[in-house]
């Protein structure tokens, strides 16, 4: 069949213009050929356009024959003189139909071309980022690949609870607080686990929505404080290009997993100043971890990757972590509150496999219940 032909055909059938026994030979061609059944989307949308913009016309010209009888009426002025109010009232009861069907026009205008738009533009339909923390069903699926171990020590999370998200954390205060996201934390009450598997209570100390960081404070007659933190946290600006490393918990609680990649914008998604776009890849359950460079200082917070883009992903800068804690002084009931976080680090000439092995118990998996 001809490509003019079978437009007309195509045409005919969107305008019903076919018969019964045509439409239904013509739908049975469509569903057995995939290319025929293009032609009649896009020609469909090409209609659509034209008709756009006809009604455009026909909404210009009628506003045009509207206001030329208004002058001719002496009714209405160039100098946009108003008249009285009866005269309003006149002009609406002569008009009113001319208006209710230009109002009808304009609208339908704007109507369809926003669905047009949305049509050609998903991207607009929805959030483009994917936070990086562990929904319940991943939580429960790690507990079933550990098998009964967990069955074998007595979990901390209360009996009843139930486990509503997780991510990781790590500390900044030898006391036990722990930064993490804000958005782990979807429930009321939270543990921490570190990397060998011990389960400890914690407590939710802050949690800023707008910051998308929370303070935690490991509570529990386990823990052994350090006696120092053996990393930093860095106030200025990270350099385009530089090498960043991260530990996270995005498989078991206690499988710590190493990630490495490069700064790639000292900006994050749609130009957001208070966070790094990093190139890494970066799973759910990365959520809360730290972003080291090679000095050992924490840089940044893991926190959400684009959905449409392999391999980038968002960290928090970490001078926000001073801006939480500013956050927390601020607030009268957290004033007893004393944090003292690490000013130390790593040398240069620390190779990253020791750098790993050192940070490791410092950095928990987080989970949280209600």
């Amino acid at each position: 069949m001809e490509d003019i032909k079978l437009l007309e055909t195509i045409e005919k059938y969107l305008t019903g213009e076919m018969s019964a026994q045509e439409r239904e030979l013509f739908e049975t061609i469509r569903k057995n050929t995939p290319e025929i059944d293009q032609m009649v989307v896009e020609h469909s949308m090409f209609l659509q356009h034209m008709d756009i913009y006809a009604n455009r016309r026909r909404f210009t010209k009628l506003t045009e024959k509207t206001f030329q009888h208004l002058f001719a009426a002496g009714e209405w002025t160039l100098d946009h003189t108003v008249p009285s109010k009866a005269k309003m009232i006149q002009l609406w009861n002569k008009y009113k139909k001319v208006a209710a069907i230009a109002a009808s026009v304009g609208g339908f205008i704007a109507l369809t071309t926003s669905a047009i738009i949305m049509y050609f533009s998903p991207s607009l339909n929805g959030n483009q980022l994917l936070q990086l923390s562990k929904a319940i069903e991943v939580i429960k699926k790690n507990q079933q690949v550990q098998g009964h171990l967990l069955n074998e020590v007595k979990s901390k999370v209360p009996e009843n609870a139930k486990l509503i998200s997780g991510g990781s954390g790590f500390l900044i205060d030898p006391k036990g607080f722990i930064i993490t996201n804000a958005h782990v934390l979807k429930g009321n009450g939270a543990i921490v686990i570190n990397n060998i598997g011990q389960e400890l209570h914690a407590s939710i100390i802050y949690a800023d929505k707008d910051l998308d960081l929370a303070l935690l404070k490991i509570v529990d007659e386990d823990f052994s404080a350090p006696a120092a933190i053996p990393f930093s946290i860095r106030k200025k600006m990270t350099d385009l290009g530089e090498e960043i490393f991260t530990l996270g918990y995005p498989r078991n609680d206690n499988d710590i997993v190493y990630g490495k990649g490069y700064l790639s914008a000292q900006t994050g998604y749609d130009g957001d100043s208070s966070t790094y776009q990093i190139q890494i890849s970066a799973n759910p359950g990365y959520s809360g971890a730290p972003l080291f460079n090679d000095k050992g200082e924490v840089i940044g917070i893991m926190s959400a990757r684009q959905k449409l883009a392999e391999g980038v992903a968002f960290a928090i800068k970490s001078n926000k972590i001073i801006d939480l804690i500013a956050s927390i002084k601020e607030n009268d009931d957290k004033a007893e509150i004393k944090l003292k976080i690490s000013k130390g680090g790593l040398s240069n000439t620390t190779n990253r496999k020791d750098q790993i092995n050192i940070f490791k118990p410092y950095i928990f998996s987080v989970r949280s219940y209600n």
